[in-house]
């Protein structure tokens, strides 16, 4: 339980989130972790839910109820009693059982851990010194912040900021825009901010900590950061500000858009604008939509499409997808449709590459005549937006497309080269399965590109009236199609192996515990294989008795079948049942060439998910000496090297008979000359 508190905390279920009250890790993790494991989660949500009946198994800690979050009918609120955790699939609600406490009946953090507590009969720890200062220095910078946020509110609605107005207003924000995202406005002023802070009773610590004003390098009293700028406040996903965004009125700023510095509650490279709301629509079942800034958010927000965040400052990062992937499986990139917006993109794309996996991807909205979304909806209102989202195009397209707009492809050189690219970045894609499916589409529209993959011509005959025509495919003998080739799964030798291996150690009962080992570790392909192997080890002490333990176990029929190929029955050690050596050898041999058959397909085969359609001349040449090398493990040899040798016209000798001869020759005392040159006539006669 302990290992899943941690894990519902990483994944987003910290029940610290959520709201700007003490922090979980004001407690020590081991108490959160005990007294998730006493407490059942089941009984804790019993007391607000009526649990479904037909749906649920409590015998297996699997509850269903119609959710306490939002209204329904349906049974959608999904209880893991074993695992500690609840999930919506209705409103996406999820989180613990202190969570559950917390939003049920509306009550902190700490007040939900002391009412558990209560029940799980556990004392509350004192709480560890140097967390609580750390928690109150971060509250208090939080409080300096949101000061910050209400002092520049103010400020827009005074005289210096009547241009700031009149931008806004040209750009369409409403009255109801200004006051959702809470846009303010820094006056020209080098210490106005820092004036009003210190007389709110911040000192000068905590106002430079929490980046709202610098010292100046040379020494002196602190200026404000911001200064004739429309300031946006930045808020994390548990609502609390940590930062402010600016954006210049003057044209000639050196930056047009200025964020607060990386303080102890701002990170950019961890942040996302307007995460909170975004990810409460993104669970509503909205889509989630990556904007390039500010405007374009509070733009696609007041058209409706709440689940809008960007980047703040920065490219993309790695710690910023997986904020959008734990919001949503598949968000929309809608970046502007200009060059500097498909160079973004692009780069998106890179990094993500490595990440995607089936249900973790992006999609992506190039928005159209280098227009970003704020200008396509004040153009076209939501509707031109919603198109724009509907034809968000998957990652594989851009990829696609990155490698072959504007590119020319009339040589095998150029052909070539477009190959190493994809391979490229087809290496760089971890999921296997993504990875071939990435493969196939490329290798479509490769295809398309150059014109389709030739067919193979059909095979010809003569016509009724002397013409040709396509040669009817000869039937299969009933025979053929009862036969072990035509019903396999594609590695017969493999099956055909592991039926050698089993026969072999019912002949020769003395030999199982020698080979003990490697019998645990055969996988065996066929199901009636793997119930005769886990029989034999069941009995592997049986001695002469484990044939007859191992049929009444799996059932004659199914030795009957372990002995039906020829193959088998044509075993050395079969059929020379006294033979233990022979058997030994056979056995050995048998499972390291199952062994190494199994390796070099393994091979094969993700060598074929990376190629993923894109062969050229080198890779097929790889691919056919592995396909070479598995055919040679496949081939037995244990027979030949046994029993038999082979002369140069390719007659076998049996061994054993050639022994015996020369035995026969030296007995009578007949030079070895003779004995030669009688064998030479045998092989000749054949």
């Amino acid at each position: 339980m302990k290992v899943v508190g941690r894990a519902l905390i990483e994944a987003g279920f910290d029940s610290g989130a959520g709201r700007p009250d003490i922090p979980s890790m004001s407690l020590p993790p081991a108490f959160l972790d005990e007294l998730r494991a006493r407490l059942s989660l089941a009984r804790v949500a019993g007391r607000k839910v009526t649990w479904d009946a037909r749906k649920s198994n409590p015998a297996k800690g699997d509850l269903w109820a119609p959710c306490p979050f939002h209204q329904e009918k349906t049974a959608s609120f999904h209880v893991d009693d074993r695992k500690g955790y609840y999930y919506c699939f209705g409103c996406h609600a999820k989180g613990d059982a202190i969570s559950f406490v917390r939003e049920t009946e509306n009550v902190g953090f700490m007040e939900a851990v002391e009412i558990l507590a209560r029940e799980a009969g556990m004392p509350l720890p004192a709480r560890d010194p140097q967390a609580q200062a750390r928690a109150d220095r971060r509250t208090r910078l939080a409080e300096a912040v949101e000061a910050a946020v209400r002092h520049y509110r103010l400020q827009l609605g005074t005289a210096a900021a009547a241009p700031a107005r009149d931008y806004l207003a040209r750009r369409g924000l409403s009255g109801a825009a200004l006051e959702r995202f809470e846009i303010g406005f820094a006056p020209d002023a080098r210490q106005g901010l820092f004036e009003a802070l210190r007389r709110k009773g911040f000192d000068e610590e905590t106002i430079l900590a929490a980046g709202l004003c610098a010292r100046p390098e040379e020494g002196g009293a602190p200026y404000d950061r911001f200064r004739g700028r429309i300031v946006f406040p930045i808020r994390d996903a548990r609502g609390r500000a940590v930062s402010l965004g600016g954006r210049a009125m003057d044209p000639a700023a050196r930056a047009k858009y200025l964020n607060g510095p990386e303080t102890e509650l701002f990170d950019k490279g961890r942040s996302l604008y307007n995460h909170g709301p975004a990810r409460e629509a993104a669970g509503r079942g909205q889509p989630l939509i990556l904007a390039e800034g500010y405007m374009d958010v509070i733009a696609l927000v007041m058209a409706g499409f709440e689940a809008a965040v960007a980047p703040l400052g920065t490219a993309v990062t790695e710690d910023q997808l997986r904020l959008l992937w734990r919001m949503h499986p598949e968000p929309v990139v809608a970046l502007d449709g200009d060059r500097a917006g498909v160079q973004a993109a692009m780069r998106l794309m890179d990094l993500a590459l490595p990440l995607v996996g089936a249900e973790q991807s992006l999609r992506f909205a190039l928005l159209p005549g280098g227009r970003d979304p704020d200008d396509l909806i004040r153009e076209g209102g939501a509707a031109a937006m919603r198109a724009v989202l509907e034809r968000a195009e998957p990652m594989v397209r851009l990829l696609w497309r990155r490698e072959t707009e504007g590119r020319a492809f009339d040589s095998p050189e150029r052909r070539a080269t477009l190959d190493r690219r994809l391979r490229a970045a087809l290496g760089r894609i971890g999921d296997a399965d993504l990875r071939r499916h990435y493969g196939d589409e490329l290798g479509r529209l490769r295809a398309e590109l150059f014109g389709g993959a030739r067919a193979p011509a059909p095979r010809r005959g003569r016509g009724p009236r002397g013409g040709t025509a396509a040669a009817a495919p000869a039937q299969p003998l009933p025979a053929t199609r009862a036969s072990l080739l035509a019903a396999g799964s594609g590695a017969v030798e493999e099956t055909l192996r592991e039926a050698v291996i089993l026969a072999t150690l019912l002949a020769h009962p003395a030999l199982v515990p020698e080979f003990e080992g490697p019998l645990e570790d055969l996988d065996c392909r066929d199901p009636a294989h793997g119930a005769i192997r886990a029989a034999i080890l069941s009995h592997a002490g049986a001695g002469s008795g484990l044939r007859a333990a191992v049929e009444a176990e799996v059932g004659t029929a199914a030795l009957e079948r372990l002995h039906a190929p020829g193959h088998v029955r044509l075993a050395p050690a079969l059929r020379r049942p006294g033979d233990a050596d022979t058997a030994r050898l056979c056995l050995a041999e048998d499972f390291a060439r199952l062994a190494a058959l199994r390796g070099i397909r393994r091979e094969v085969a993700e060598a074929m998910d990376d190629l993923a359609g894109l062969a050229d001349e080198g890779l097929t040449w790889r691919l056919r000496q592995a396909a070479e090398a598995a055919a040679r493990a496949g081939r037995s040899q244990t027979e030949d090297r046994i029993e038999y040798d082979v002369a140069d016209n390719g007659l076998r000798l049996s061994r054993a008979e050639r022994g015996a001869f020369g035995e026969l020759l030296a007995r009578i005392g007949h030079p070895r000359g003779l004995a030669q040159q009688v064998e030479g006539k045998m092989k000749k006669e054949g």
